[in-house]
């Protein structure tokens, strides 16, 4: 329906522009073209509306009706339109209710049937270079030494989502873990490792995660606390920036102890990243100093190299700064931030050559990249037709509306989290399988809960505004009804029930032949055109609940449709259609789960 739509916007862009210059208003022309055309705000109402006559009426200074009488003469005039709609109906003060043809309809229908992408176009965005755009998604980032935990959750299931949707829409697409491997935290921990281990290192290996976690406390409080400590513990920074075997091999083992745990998280939630910590960017911190310098932004305050923000103020009032380099000469966070966007955009071989880099952290972390962005503008470090967007959520709420925590009070592991949700699935489904009367064998338990209970907690996220927080609840997201992972399974499951029980071959379904007039058939129609400008939006406002609060009605539209039209007995051609409709539901639905990183079932 993309299609369509940009060939009605073309025809009613065309005739309008024709109007304003007959009448010499073209200069109206630009500030009125943008959301020409509109998806209708009730089915009855057509395919599309225009409201554009309400905004003529106060150029023309007449009534809205009766310039809608003449623009719609005008457009039945173009040959598009004509092609395209069935009727443009006038309604109400002046808007123009829009209603394809049936035939335009389903000739869309049999082409999204045969596109593996179900309907969604390859982008024609093309870089200056003629290849598809590169677009970089920065997500998950944990920190060495410390668990993933809940917050961990929300960055990393919304960028993966957002990495699958530019994926399908054929940009290149660099998924990139920056995790928190450098800083002078290291310098403490390392201190820590060998006082422990002396000179045998080796023994890290026998160290777990949450083990490590237990070493970061004790270390941070020698470091708080420890004169001596601490001083061995900045002697040990400066070791490692400089490369000291020693310290580097230390490093090394404490990164790689936690990135085992990080790889297991990956594994069962099944996300593919490219890690690419802080560390990597290092070597450029120099080069960024020396840049901001010789570009006349950097200025010294009280011993520290900042730039200060336009627009942005301390609690006093006074302009606030980003501090570059710090009065002892060590590095911020924004420095290496800094270094990382100029290596993301800078051309290969000596960058990532990006067009578009996509930041996903908690809302927390909003002013300091709207800070880190205003810097690499005012230092030239965005290349022109290039962007970058900062993607924000929220907390994770518990049910009493609180940051969500153990009854200990502390932040909930996220490796706790899912193995909760799929033990409480679990049980859920052998209720269920005892209520049906039903036998199934181990294997199918322990995956069907397993894609269940991942794919629940996923969904609940990705059904949020990720700007909001939410409430986490088990018993909500596991529910077979409501806007939940389980109830698009189980509609998922019907279909392959409706396909398994078809006997008719598929080399006998004859695509060319179907035809539709039952009211639920059109109203599933419509839901499956729709497809494609959710996707395309979500390309351009980086929501992806956008998609689900689509899935949701999508399989409300489908359920209906189930339950109220016969499928299987019916006349053949009658059922060949219903079957293609059933299918590029199924192909829709399975598409779109795999797009928010949930593995599908045939069975359940």
């Amino acid at each position: 329906m993309h299609v369509i739509f940009k060939k009605l916007t073309k025809s009613f862009e065309e005739t309008l522009l024709e109007s304003l210059i007959k009448h010499e208003k073209k200069e109206e022309f630009e500030k009125i073209r943008k959301n020409l055309i509109n998806h209708a705000s009730k089915e009855e109402f057509g395919d599309y509306q225009c409201n554009i006559c309400l905004v003529l009426s106060k150029i023309y200074k007449r009534n809205p009706r009766e310039i809608a009488n003449t623009f719609v003469k005008k457009l039945k005039e173009n040959k598009n339109i004509s092609y395209l709609c069935e009727n443009l109906e006038i309604a109400g003060p002046g808007f123009i209710n829009i209603k394809l043809k049936n035939n335009i309809l389903i000739e869309e229908i049999k082409s999204n049937i045969k596109c593996p992408r179900a309907g969604v176009p390859l982008s024609n965005e093309k870089s200056k270079s003629g290849f598809p755009k590169k677009i970089i998604v920065d997500f998950s980032s944990p920190n060495i030494a410390k668990e993933m935990h809940v917050g961990h959750l929300r960055s990393t299931i919304i960028g993966d989502s957002i990495a699958k949707i530019f994926e399908l829409r054929g940009y290149i697409v660099l998924r990139l873990n920056h995790i928190g491997d450098w800083g002078t935290q290291f310098g403490m921990l390392i201190t820590q490792l060998k006082d422990l281990y002396s000179n045998d290192l080796k023994e890290i290996d026998k160290i777990k995660i949450s083990d490590l976690v237990e070493f970061y406390k004790v270390s941070k409080k020698r470091f708080d606390n420890e004169i001596e400590f601490q001083y061995r513990s900045r002697e040990e920074v400066v070791k490692l920036q400089n490369g000291e075997k020693k310290s580097i091999k230390a490093w090394k083992l404490l990164c790689n102890q936690s990135r085992k745990e990080f790889d297991e998280i990956y594994r069962r939630l099944n996300i593919k990243i490219k890690e690419r910590g802080e560390s990597f960017y290092n070597p450029f911190l120099k080069s960024i100093v020396n840049d901001l310098n010789y570009k006349k932004l950097l200025i010294e305050d009280q011993g520290a190299k900042c730039v200060f923000l336009d627009g942005m103020i301390n609690k006093e009032g006074n302009p606030l700064p980003l501090i570059i380099q710090k009065k002892d000469g060590g590095f911020n966070y924004a420095t290496t931030d800094l270094a990382a966007l100029k290596y993301r955009f800078n051309k290969e071989p000596y960058g990532d050559n990006a067009n578009r880099i996509i930041y996903v952290t908690d809302h927390g972390q909003a002013n300091h990249f709207a800070a880190v962005f205003q810097v690499a503008q005012k230092a030239n470090w965005i290349p022109e037709n290039c962007e970058v967007n900062h993607v924000p959520f929220g907390l994770v709420q518990g049910i009493d509306g609180k940051k969500l925590k153990t009854r200990e009070g502390e932040t909930i592991k996220l490796k706790d989290l899912l193995s909760e949700s799929v033990k409480k699935a679990k049980e859920d489904l052998i209720k269920r399988l005892d209520h049906e009367s039903r036998n199934e064998n181990d294997e199918f338990i322990l995956n069907t809960s397993r894609v269940i209970g991942i794919g629940a907690v996923k969904y609940a996220d990705l059904s949020q505004n990720r700007i909001t927080n939410y409430q986490f609840s088990f018993e909500k997201m596991l529910s077979l009804n409501g806007n939940t992972a389980p109830y698009l399974l189980y509609t998922l499951v019907r279909i392959s029930g409706i396909k398994r029980k078809n006997n008719i071959k598929e080399d006998n379904m004859n695509l060319e032949s179907i035809s539709f007039s039952h009211d639920l058939e059109w109203k599933l129609i419509r839901k499956l055109l729709k497809f494609d400008e959710v996707i395309i939006s979500i390309e351009k406002d980086l929501m992806p609940n956008r998609l689900c609060n689509y899935l949701f009605e999508l399989c409300q539209t489908f359920n209906r449709f189930y339950d109220q039209v016969s499928i299987l007995k019916v006349e053949i051609d009658t059922k060949i259609s219903r079957l293609k409709l059933c299918e590029l539901t199924g192909k829709t639905l399975k598409l779109s789960l795999d797009l928010l990183g949930i593995e599908s079932l045939e069975r359940m």
